[in-house]
C-alpha cells in the first residue's frame, strides 16, 4: 500500500487532535516533526516512529528529510505563520494549516495568490464545515421562504495559550476563535455584503483575570447581512468564567428553528414537532481525511475549504476587527 508521507510543524494543542486522525489512517506515515518545544517534537516523533526531528520549520525545510516529505500539516500559534506557507509553495508541498492562518493580511493574500498560481493542494482547518450537523442545515435552507434572522454565538473564558492575551498576538476572539462560526455564516449564506461591529473592555482586568498585559476585547458583536434578506448577529465572550453560555448558531426561518448546538447536537423545532439530532462524526478526522485523499488522488473538490476561500473568511475577521476600531459600517 502507497502511504503519504506527512511532515508536521507545530506539536502542540490543536496538532494533537490532527495526530489522532492519523494514527488511525493505515495510509499515511508521519516521517518528519518540528516544534519548539523538545518534550513536544520528543513526543510526537515517538508516537510515529519517526527520527527527523526539528526545533523548527526552518531546520526542516533545509534538511535532507524535507524531500521525503508528500504534505504537510501546519498546526502554530497566528504570529509564528513567518515564512512557512511560502517555503512549503517553493517545495510545491501541498499543506493543511490551521486558523486562523496569518494576522498579516497582505501575506494572506500573496500566499493565496501563489497558491493558485502553483495549483497547490492546500486546506484550512475549518472543521466545523465538516460536521454532519452543518451538511443536515445547509440541506435544509433552500427548502424555506429566503431571509430572517441568525444568532451566532461563542462565549466563554481566556483559553491557556499565551498569545490570546494580547489583541497583537491573537487579533481578537472573533478572529482567533469564532472565526470558526464566522466561516460557518459564510459556508451557509455565501459572500457578506457588510459587517458591523462593536467590542467593549473593562470586565477583565488584567493582572487579576488575566495576565498583567491582557489588552484585547472582553467581548464583541459583529452584525452581518447576506444575500437574500438573511441578518446574522455573532457574538463573543471570553469573561464568563463561572457559566457555560449555549454556542453555536439559532437560525429562525419562517416555519422552522434550526439550533446548533456547537459541535454537540441541532434541534429542529417546527409547529408540529422537535427533532434533536446528536452530533455522529469526528469532524477532525474527516477534515485530515479528505486532505490526504486529496493529495493522494490530486482531487481538490474534496476539500471544503482551501486557503484562497479561507482568506475569505480571514478578511471578513479583519473587516469586523477594522469596523470596531473605526466605528463604520464595513462595505464589499
Amino acid at each position: 500500500m502507497k502511504k503519504l508521507k506527512l511532515g508536521l510543524i507545530g506539536c502542540g494543542g490543536r496538532a494533537g487532535a490532527h495526530m489522532n486522525s492519523f494514527e488511525k489512517m493505515s495510509d499515511v506515515e508521519v516521517v518528519a516533526v518540528a516544534d519548539p518545544i523538545e518534550e513536544r517534537r520528543n513526543g510526537a516523533a515517538k508516537r510515529f516512529g519517526c527520527s527527523s526531528v526539528f526545533k523548527d520549520h526552518t531546520e526542516l525545510f533545509n534538511s535532507e528529510a524535507a524531500r521525503g516529505i508528500d504534505a504537510l500539516v501546519i498546526a502554530v500559534e497566528p504570529t509564528a505563520h513567518t515564512d512557512i506557507e511560502e517555503r512549503a509553495i517553493e517545495l510545491g508541498l501541498p499543506f493543511l494549516t490551521e486558523k486562523p492562518m496569518t494576522l498579516d493580511r497582505a501575506q494572506a493574500q500573496r500566499i493565496a495568490a501563489a497558491v493558485k498560481e502553483k495549483g497547490l493542494i492546500t486546506s484550512v482547518g475549518f472543521q466545523d464545515r465538516y460536521l454532519d450537523l452543518m451538511e443536515i442545515i445547509k440541506a435544509e435552507l433552500p427548502k424555506h421562504r429566503a431571509g430572517g434572522l441568525v444568532y451566532g454565538a461563542w462565549v466563554g473564558g481566556i483559553p491557556g495559550v499565551w498569545w490570546w492575551q494580547k489583541k497583537s498576538t491573537c487579533g481578537g476572539q472573533l478572529l482567533e476563535q469564532n472565526i470558526h462560526l464566522l466561516d460557518g455564516l459564510r459556508y451557509l449564506y455565501g459572500e457578506a455584503l457588510s459587517i458591523y461591529a462593536t467590542a467593549s473592555r473593562g470586565m477583565i482586568v488584567p493582572g487579576r483575570d488575566a495576565s498583567a498585559e491582557y489588552d484585547t476585547d472582553d467581548h464583541s458583536t459583529a452584525v452581518i447581512r447576506f444575500q437574500n434578506n438573511v441578518t446574522a448577529t455573532l457574538v463573543s465572550g471570553c469573561y464568563s468564567k463561572d457559566v457555560r453560555p449555549r454556542c453555536g448558531l439559532y437560525i429562525t426561518l419562517d416555519d422552522m428553528i434550526l439550533d446548533y448546538r456547537l459541535r454537540n447536537n441541532l434541534i429542529i423545532t417546527t409547529a408540529t414537532e422537535t427533532r434533536d439530532i446528536k452530533r455522529g462524526v469526528d469532524q477532525t478526522y474527516l477534515l485530515d481525511r479528505a486532505f490526504v485523499d486529496a493529495v493522494m488522488t490530486g482531487d481538490a473538490s474534496l476539500i471544503r475549504s482551501d486557503y484562497c476561500d479561507a482568506v475569505k473568511s480571514l478578511e471578513l475577521a479583519f473587516a469586523a476587527n477594522e469596523s470596531m476600531e473605526s466605528g463604520k459600517v464595513i462595505y464589499f
